[in-house]
């Protein structure tokens, strides 16, 4: 049996591990279906990233299908939540972010969403 999230056509990523349990990580939040952590080199001074439990092939943005909606939506919600939390550090806004590939700057090929702020965003970004 493969562990939370993975899929035989998967490749475990350092985001199953945290979901698994194997690599430590602070948790803001977490359901059935996500699980958000603060990122361990943020940046800001307010940043969590938010992954899907179950990847079902939605390694990067860019492979979306229409069975990908629900969980999309549900990563959307939650990250308007957490930029809404004064608790974790959030101010009046928060930038939200998905690196999408390779050249997109995604690093780790598990779908995962940014929720940054603490902090007026700069643009361009940097």
């Amino acid at each position: 049996m493969l562990g939370a999230g993975v899929r035989d056509t998967d490749p475990p990523t350092l985001f199953d591990k945290i979901i698994s349990g194997e690599i430590p990580a602070a948790i803001v939040k977490q359901d059935d279906k996500m699980m958000a952590f603060k990122d361990i080199n943020p940046a800001g001074p307010a940043h969590v990233l938010i992954i899907p439990k179950d990847r079902n092939g939605l390694t990067r943005l860019g492979k979306a299908s229409v069975e990908h909606k629900e969980i999309l939506g549900h990563l959307m919600v939650t990250a308007a939540e957490i930029s809404n939390d004064k608790s974790l550090g959030f101010g009046d806004g928060a930038r939200i972010v998905v690196n999408d590939g390779p050249d997109g700057g995604q690093e780790v090929m598990h779908l995962h969403v940014h929720v940054i702020g603490g902090r007026a965003m700069q643009w361009p970004p940097g």
